[in-house]
C-alpha cells in the first residue's frame, strides 16, 4: 500500500502481473480476501521509475490525450542488502487496493453482509502479509469470531463496469425496505447456482435460487446496470446495459489493454541515438555547464561511460537538436518502422539494447523465406492504457479499433503518466518471400477460404453485438504467418531452455495495395520479464541448418492432431461461431501471453495438407 489513507499491506504481485494479470481494475485473488486494484489517481508516482521509448509514448499519447508526459514503472520498494521492518515507510510502498465484492459470507452461520454493515471487522498481520482477512465479531454459531470470506458473484457489462450483486434487489424481487438480514444455503456440494438459494430473514416468505440472475432468466430478473467503476470510485451517468451476473475470479472479468514497441535505432547518427537512448538522464541538461557537471558526477560513478569518447560540446549540441528539431513520431503505425528495420530496408546500427546479425535462409526453405535475421538483443516497452470486462480487445486488430463505450478508464481524470513495463531478451526474425506468398494467395481455394473467415467472423460478431463494418478480417496471409509462428513457438519451446509462455509473437503482414505494404514477417522473441530473457537459446536455434530442422519438425507435427477428426473438420461458420479452423489446444493453441489475437485465426491446414484440406498448404513437399 502507499501512504495513509491505505494502511495496511495485504499481499505481494510481481510488476509483470501488475499490468498484465492484476492490473488496475482487476480483481485479486488473496488467500482471505479478494481487492480491485485502485486508478493512478491513488498511485505514489515518486516511487516509479521512468522508461523511455519515443515511439510508445507518442501513441500512448493518441490513445488517451498529449496531457500524458511519461511512461513509469510500477512502484518498487529500494533495493537493499538486508531486511526492513514491516514497520518502516519502505514496506509500505505499492499499489493501493481496495475490498471488492463488498459482501462477505460467514461460513459458521451463512451471514450475508456487507463491509459496511459493520459485523465485520479487519484483521491483519504485518509480518505475514498473506493472512489479512476478515471475521464476523459476534458470530452466534462460533466461539471465536470465523474468517469471512467474499461473495463469490458479481455483476458486470461490456461498457467495462463492476459492481456488487444485487443482493436485496434481486431476493425481494425488486426496491425493498426490508431491514431484514441475509442467510446464503447451499444444498449441494457442487456449488453451482442451483443448488444455491439466497433467503431474507426479515420475511421469511422471501428466498429465491440463485440460478435466477443467470441466462435467459437473468436478462429479466437483473436490474440495469448502474454505471460503477470501483476502481476510481465513480459512477457513469448513464448505461445502456443489462447487468450480467458472473463468478469471482471469472477469465473474461478484466482484459487489459495494451500498446508496444520494441526500441528500435531511430536516428542514423551512433552519438544521436546513444543521447535518445539515455534522454531520461540527458534531457535534465538545460545547459551546457549542467551538462559538464552532470556527465562528470556520473561517470565518476561509473555510468554514461560510452559518452567518453565525445566532446560535451558535441553532446550538447545533439541534445539541442533533439529538442529544437525533433519530428513528430509517426504513432499510428508502431510496426512499420520495426519491419524498416527486422527487414533490413534501412540501414541500422547495432546499440547496446538493439543487435542484429542476418544469416542464410533455413536449410531446405530458402525458397519460402527471403530473410532470416537473428536478434541477439532487444528491448520490448509494453503500457497499459485501460481494460476491458467480458469482451476481450483481442477481437481486435488495434487498441486504436475497440470502441470507446467499452474501455474503461485507468483514472478518474486524465492521466499524465501511464504504467509500463521493459522486457529484454532475444528473437528469430523471418520474412517470407513475397512473390511465392502472392501466388500462393490467388489459388482459387485459398480466396474461398479467406471467403469464408470473413463470413465467419461476421457471425461471431453479430452473436457479440458488434458492426462487422467496423471492424475488417485479418487478411489470408496473417492466418498464414500467425499459424506457422504458433507452429514454430511450440517447437522451439522444447530445446531453446525458455517454456511456452516466455515466447512471444509479433506479426509484420500487409498486402501490397495497404499503405507501407507489401509486409510479410514474423518475429519469435522472449517475453519474459526476468533473467530468462537473456539466456540466448533462442538464437542459438536460428542459425540455418538448426531452424531447418525444427521448422521442419513443427510442420511435421501440424500434419496430424490428437483431436482429429474433429480439430481438421473444425468449420468456424457451423454450429457456435468461432474465428479458427483447424486449430485446438493440442495442435496451435498457445498460452495468452504468448499470441497477439486471443487465439483467434489460426489454421494448420494453410501450412501443411492435412485429411481433410489438401489443397490450400503454403509449404508442398
Amino acid at each position: 500500500m502507499t501512504s495513509s489513507p491505505y494502511k495496511h499491506k495485504v499481499g505481494e504481485l510481481r510488476p509483470s502481473q501488475i499490468l498484465f494479470t492484476y492490473g488496475i481494475g482487476a480483481i485479486a485473488d488473496l488467500p482471505s480476501l479478494s481487492v480491485v486494484v485502485m486508478g493512478l489517481d491513488g498511485w505514489d508516482k515518486t516511487r516509479t521509475l521512468e522508461l523511455s521509448e519515443e515511439r510508445l509514448l507518442a501513441a500512448v499519447r493518441q490513445e488517451l490525450g498529449g496531457q500524458v508526459k511519461e511512461l513509469r514503472s510500477p512502484p518498487l520498494p529500494p533495493e537493499s542488502e538486508g531486511s526492513y521492518s514491516p514497520f518502516d515507510e519502505a514496506a509500505r510502498i505499492g499499489i493501493p487496493v481496495n475490498p471488492f465484492p463488498t459482501w462477505m459470507l460467514c461460513p459458521k452461520c451463512r451471514l450475508l453482509a456487507p463491509l459496511q454493515s459493520g459485523l465485520f471487522e479487519l484483521k491483519t498481520n504485518p509480518y505475514r502479509t498473506n493472512e489479512a482477512r476478515y471475521v464476523h465479531k459476534n458470530c452466534p454459531k462460533a466461539q471465536k469470531p470465523p474468517t469471512v470470506i467474499p461473495s463469490r458473484f458479481l455483476v458486470a457489462c461490456e461498457h467495462g463496469h463492476l459492481d456488487d450483486f444485487p443482493w436485496h434487489y434481486f431476493v425481494h424481487r425488486g426496491p425493498s425496505d426490508c431491514q431484514g438480514s441475509l442467510r446464503f444455503e447451499e444444498y449441494g456440494v457442487a456449488g453451482a447456482a442451483t443448488d444455491i438459494m439466497v433467503r431474507c430473514n426479515g420475511c421469511e416468505t422471501k428466498a429465491r435460487r440463485l440460478s435466477e440472475a443467470f441466462g435467459e432468466q437473468g436478462k429479466q430478473n437483473m436490474p440495469r446496470c448502474r454505471g460503477r467503476h470501483p476502481h476510481i470510485r465513480s459512477f457513469d451517468e448513464e448505461c445502456s446495459k443489462q447487468m450480467r451476473g458472473m463468478f469471482l475470479g471469472a477469465s473474461n472479468g478484466w482484459f487489459a489493454i495494451t500498446l508496444s514497441a520494441l526500441s528500435i535505432p531511430i536516428a542514423s547518427n551512433q552519438l544521436t541515438q546513444m543521447v535518445r537512448d539515455n534522454w531520461i538522464t540527458l534531457g535534465k541538461a538545460t545547459s551546457l555547464e549542467i551538462l559538464t557537471v552532470l556527465l562528470s558526477a556520473m561517470q565518476a560513478t561509473g555510468q554514461l561511460q560510452e559518452f567518453a569518447k565525445y566532446s560535451v560540446e558535441d553532446i550538447w549540441q545533439t541534445i539541442e537538436s533533439i529538442q529544437q528539431g525533433e519530428e513528430e513520431t509517426d504513432a499510428k503505425d508502431l510496426k512499420t518502422p520495426e519491419w524498416e528495420v527486422f527487414s533490413l530496408s534501412v540501414p541500422t546500427q547495432n546499440t547496446n539494447e538493439f543487435q542484429l546479425r542476418q544469416v542464410a535462409p533455413p536449410t531446405g526453405y530458402e525458397q519460402y523465406f527471403d530473410k532470416t535475421v537473428l536478434v541477439e538483443r532487444l528491448r520490448e516497452v509494453r503500457a497499459l492504457i485501460g481494460f476491458t470486462r467480458i469482451q476481450s480487445p483481442g477481437d481486435f486488430d488495434d487498441a486504436g479499433d475497440i470502441p470507446s463505450e467499452f474501455r474503461a478508464p485507468i483514472s478518474r481524470n486524465k492521466p499524465f503518466w501511464v504504467p509500463a513495463t521493459e522486457v529484454k531478451g532475444e528473437g528469430i526474425f523471418l520474412e517470407f518471400n513475397e512473390t511465392l506468398l502472392r501466388n500462393w494467395e490467388k489459388q482459387s481455394k485459398v480466396f474461398e477460404r479467406a471467403n469464408r473467415t470473413r463470413d465467419a467472423q461476421k457471425q461471431w460478431l453479430r452473436v457479440r453485438n458488434l458492426d462487422p463494418k467496423k471492424i475488417p478480417p485479418p487478411s489470408i496471409r496473417y492466418m498464414l504467418m500467425h499459424s506457422f509462428a504458433h507452429a514454430l513457438m511450440r517447437q522451439l519451446a522444447i530445446e531453446c531452455g525458455y517454456n511456452a509462455a516466455s515466447l512471444r509473437e509479433r506479426i509484420y503482414s500487409k498486402p501490397p495495395e495497404d499503405e507501407n505494404g507489401p509486409q510479410a514477417g514474423v518475429l519469435i522473441y522472449t517475453a519474459a520479464p526476468d533473467s530468462e530473457g537473456t539466456l540466448g537459446g533462442l538464437v542459438n536455434l536460428g542459425e540455418t541448418k538448426t531452424l531447418g530442422y525444427h521448422i521442419s519438425q513443427a510442420l511435421a507435427s501440424m500434419r496430424l492432431c490428437a483431436s482429429d477428426p474433429l480439430c481438421a473438420d473444425h468449420n468456424p461458420t457451423q454450429g457456435t461461431p468461432s474465428l479458427h479452423w483447424a486449430a485446438c489446444h493440442a495442435c496451435l493453441f498457445s498460452p495468452e501471453t504468448s499470441c497477439e489475437r486471443g487465439n483467434k485465426y489460426l489454421d494448420r491446414s494453410l501450412l501443411v495438407p492435412t485429411f481433410a484440406d489438401k489443397d490450400l498448404a503454403f509449404f508442398q513437399d
